[in-house]
């Protein structure tokens, strides 16, 4: 069984470059061209440490927090309930994977939707979300916007709830630090949503993508998202005596690498000093703040993918090098979010148990 190496400094590989880990209390190091990323303190909204926070880059399944932004908002204001019936329609069902392969007209509660977006990443049941609480997609999608505009996102701009790559579709590390920021501050009441370990939906279970729920001291949200023009992005949340920080990774090469580098990160946020760096609202534009980068050359082609098939064990585990991530000390604990009854749900399992032509990571065993 793989065992990290504290004593010995942590390198995550980033595209392009490589960012340097020593094992810290508080801070790190990185060299120049480094893929975006930054850590924000949730009360002062100072940000602790920062690399190309305002290339712009696509948001894959990040998407997603958007979505749930949107959807929260319209519960709070009274529109909806977690009740509330989304029904998938065919446009919804035609969503490409990750997608819960639901057939047209099966029904979900609004709350089991969110945790099969949330957890699962189904772009199906975004798609579904999205009509429901828009009325269209279209009129979702000018929601979004909308949105992002209000919250000072200024270099966002989505063309569909889930993610997937299309022209027109991209954020920045710093508009994503601002969403999810707003959705800690202003949706306390749903922050169970970004904790869950795992959902069971009568037939079949899923893991939360994101390995660092019961993995890291005090990690509670957010999401993680793939394409091969983003790599392997991910947004960590972590709350530690009550501390709440969170970090933003876009760009990395691999399942095990966005989750050390999220793990790393999250602990230099946790151990900073309180008040160190500036007002993320404050913060001055830097870098290249035109171009979308496309990393697709970089990450999907068969040199890329042996070396992430090397960060798996031979049982196909992921193999992490952070220090902060332990093994989970329990069974992972599945919350019901079965369809409701009367229609059948499972279209087809074709393709299931694949995430945007990535394999689906494998937990670690439950047990030491």
């Amino acid at each position: 069984m793989h065992k990290s190496k504290t004593i010995l400094p942590l390198v995550s590989k980033s595209i392009g470059a490589l960012m340097a880990f020593s094992v810290f209390s508080a801070g790190f190091a990185s060299v120049a061209e480094a893929n975006p990323k930054m850590v924000v303190d949730v009360r002062t909204g100072r940000v602790i440490s920062h690399t190309e926070a305002f290339r712009k880059w696509y948001p894959a399944s990040l998407t997603k927090l958007m979505t749930a932004y949107v959807t929260f908002r319209a519960i709070k204001g009274g529109r909806l309930s977690l009740d509330s019936v989304v029904t998938m329609s065919k446009r919804a069902a035609d969503q490409p994977a990750s997608k819960m392969y639901f057939k047209p007209g099966t029904r979900l509660t609004l709350d089991n939707a969110l945790k099969m977006t949330l957890v699962k990443s189904a772009n199906d049941v975004a798609v579904a979300v999205a009509e429901t609480v828009g009325g269209s997609h279209e009129q979702f999608v000018a929601m979004m916007n909308s949105e992002a505009a209000r919250l000072g996102m200024n270099s966002t701009r989505f063309i569909n709830p889930h993610g997937l790559p299309g022209k027109g579709q991209y954020t920045t590390a710093r508009d994503l630090a601002i969403l999810t920021v707003q959705l800690k501050r202003e949706f306390p009441e749903f922050a169970g949503y970004f904790s869950i370990e795992g959902i069971d939906v009568g037939k079949k279970q899923y893991a939360n993508f994101n390995m660092l729920i019961g993995r890291f001291d005090g990690a509670d949200g957010m999401k993680t998202g793939f394409i091969c023009a983003s790599g392997f992005n991910q947004i960590g949340s972590a709350t530690r005596n009550g501390r709440s920080v969170v970090t933003v990774v876009l760009g990395s090469d691999s399942l095990a690498g966005r989750a050390d580098d999220t793990a790393n990160l999250l602990q230099a946020g946790l151990t900073a000093g309180a008040n160190e760096g500036v007002p993320l609202g404050r913060l001055a534009p830097y870098g290249d703040t035109v171009a979308v980068n496309d990393i697709s050359a970089e990450i999907c082609n068969p040199k890329a993918a042996k070396m992430r098939s090397e960060t798996r064990d031979d049982a196909g585990r992921m193999i992490t090098h952070s220090p902060y991530i332990r093994e989970l000390s329990h069974p992972i604990v599945y919350t019901s979010a079965a369809p409701m009854a009367g229609v059948e749900a499972v279209a087809s399992t074709t393709g299931a148990g694949q995430f945007a032509n990535v394999p689906i990571p494998i937990p670690r065993p439950s047990t030491f």
